[in-house]
């Protein structure tokens, strides 16, 4: 089940990206605006990591 639905994605990922390419520039700011969320998301990530490992009193806060 994994499977298929890992290939399901992939197809929709490599249809939406050529569907995109086919437009003028908005592949490029497509791109960048997944860049942005991806950073957003690991800066996210990172924050959550440090205020737990503050909240045990963590010798070592950083992620």
């Amino acid at each position: 089940m994994k499977s298929s639905t890992l290939k399901a994605a992939a197809i929709g990922l490599f249809a939406s990206a050529f569907i995109m390419g086919c437009e003028d520039n908005h592949a490029e700011e497509a791109g960048e605006r997944i860049d942005e969320a991806v950073t957003d998301v690991q800066n996210k990530v990172e924050d959550t990591c440090e205020e737990v490992k503050e909240g045990v009193n963590a010798e070592e806060t950083n992620c």
